[in-house]
């Protein structure tokens, strides 16, 4: 809150004739959303029937907002600086250590289209670490395409020093290769024929070069069997696309195997990374794998936790603003030491006080 509290209320430019503090909102939607609530109307009803709590903290001397009130305010609060403190609150509460993964990634709130404004549904380009569980930072777009120049921006915004980036295949991209090297951390970036030649060498290198090192891992879960063998080439004298792509160490191949128990059906996949990190095959596989946390912790959490893809916050900026909240309640939630589900967990502090000021560190 003393973080948020140094935005400036743009509200203060205008008339003055407001009744509700902003902190006193950001409180009452954070306090709410920690507590099962997904939508304005809810978190209107939380701050009613908790009033007297929220007074311990803040003075809310015209009582609650209603939920046009708080949607207003949310709107029309720039969703760039919002996510610019958001990322001043990670930075406060998240330590890197050295070689700690950073996924990056984008997701489309989907039901944040308006057909009648011609307004398409927001893409938020979302980084997240994977060992502290919290999503680092965060940039709006208005395309899945316009990735490709938000990712820099993103980076750009981060501290990263000795962490590894991974990026899908989209994010392979010379710009943002060296984006991450600026920041002196390492990149791990998958490669498809959106670079063609590189893909091409990289897949002959393969076949005339030895290998640095290898390894095989094993997983049988949910009725599958998967092997993932995971080969390194440091030998690069041969990949004439090595000078394009900044302090480029190592090429990947990952050969995965699944066999499903069921269908006795069997599929194979074979993918191709670049990294400038010249750690060995072991921790690369691994750090392959771990990319996706960033989709089963964060993008499916937003989704089944906090019901963000069936929401319809349309209005001005609401849409990107309750999403930054939500990232806030989901990494104050992961803190909390206590054997339940997230769920669960936002239902226990909805009446449970005790709890809620644990869960909100107050």
């Amino acid at each position: 809150m003393t973080i948020f509290g140094q935005m400036e209320d743009k509200r203060r430019t205008s008339k003055g004739n407001f009744k509700h503090e902003l902190l006193d909102i950001i409180f009452l939607v954070v306090s709410a959303t920690v507590s099962s609530c997904n939508d304005w109307e809810s978190i209107e009803v939380f701050g009613e029937s908790q009033l007297s709590w929220l007074r311990k903290y803040y003075p809310y001397r015209s009582g609650i907002p209603s939920h046009d009130t708080i949607n207003r305010v949310f709107s029309s609060l720039d969703s760039k600086v919002f996510g610019q403190y958001f990322i001043k609150w990670t930075q406060e509460i998240c330590n890197l250590s050295k070689g700690d993964l950073v996924a990056i990634d984008g997701k489309t709130i989907r039901r944040s289209y308006d057909k009648n404004k011609g307004k398409s549904a927001i893409h938020i380009v979302s980084a997240y670490a994977e060992k502290n569980r919290i999503c680092l930072g965060q940039i709006q777009t208005q395309e899945k395409s316009n990735e490709i120049t938000a990712i820099p921006e993103l980076i750009d915004l981060l501290y990263l020093k000795n962490a590894t980036v991974s990026i899908d295949a989209m994010g392979c991209q010379k710009q943002i290769v060296e984006a991450i090297r600026s920041k002196k951390a390492d990149y791990l970036i998958a490669v498809k024929n959106n670079q063609k030649t590189l893909y091409e060498e990289i897949e002959n290198l393969f076949m005339i070069t030895k290998s640095s090192s290898e390894h095989i891992e094993y997983d049988i879960d949910h009725g599958r069997a998967e092997v993932r063998r995971c080969t390194i080439i440091n030998d690069l004298n041969f990949l004439d696309e090595r000078k394009y792509w900044k302090d480029l160490a190592s090429i990947i191949k990952v050969d995965t195997e699944v066999e499903h128990k069921s269908s006795k059906r069997s599929t194979k996949e074979i993918r191709y990374y670049i990294t400038s990190s010249q750690k060995e095959a072991k921790t690369l596989n691994h750090m392959i794998r771990r990319h996706w946390s960033i989709e089963n912790n964060l993008h499916w959490m937003l989704d089944v936790v906090f019901n963000e893809d069936q929401s319809r916050r349309r209005i001005g900026n609401s849409a990107a603003n309750f999403n930054i909240i939500a990232k806030v309640a989901l990494a104050l939630i992961e803190r909390v030491p206590l054997k339940k589900s997230k769920r669960q967990r936002r239902f226990k502090a909805g009446f449970d006080p005790e709890f809620r000021e644990k869960v909100l560190n107050l």
